[in-house]
């Protein structure tokens, strides 16, 4: 099982602030740790959580897992930066031996979806938002404000 999530809303980007070191703004952060906090409802038990190195996808998965009261490591996979190796993610996903979490940036979370569920029209996920995927489906979508996960 695959719970992709997109990042939570980050500060813009300026001269003096590179794309890749954006952080989270303060709505961005309660989303995330309120995204992890409704996951716990629905059989999000992870064995792995995988981030894209920049700095907002790593906060938003740090403030995911609080929320998740999952006490295991982020691990930082350089496929899911921006411009990443979507089969790459495909091959450590179908490697992993259990339920994963992929935090990461689109398009390429749509890509990752679309490769796995085989679904030209994966939809692109909004900031803070989680697609579970299992087996090779696309099962629902939820945002932190969600009362209960929307069907695709």
């Amino acid at each position: 099982m695959l719970f992709l999530v997109r990042h939570a809303e980050a500060v813009a980007e300026t001269l003096a602030l590179h794309d890749s070191e954006r952080h989270l703004t303060a709505e961005g952060r309660a989303a995330a740790r309120a995204l992890g906090e409704r996951l716990r409802w629905y059989d999000c038990a992870p064995v792995a959580v995988w981030s894209s190195p920049l700095v907002r996808a790593v906060q938003t998965a740090e403030l995911l897992v609080a929320g998740l009261g999952w006490t295991g490591a982020v691990e930082c996979v350089p496929a899911l930066a921006p411009g990443g190796h979507t089969r790459e993610v495909v091959a450590l996903v179908e490697k992993s031996g259990g339920i994963v979490i992929a935090v990461a940036h689109e398009p390429g979370l749509s890509a990752i979806g679309s490769v796995i569920t085989g679904r030209a029209d994966f939809p692109a996920l909004h900031k803070a938002e989680c697609a579970r995927v299992e087996t090779g489906k696309l099962k629902w979508l939820l945002a932190p404000t969600d009362e209960e996960p929307r069907k695709p």
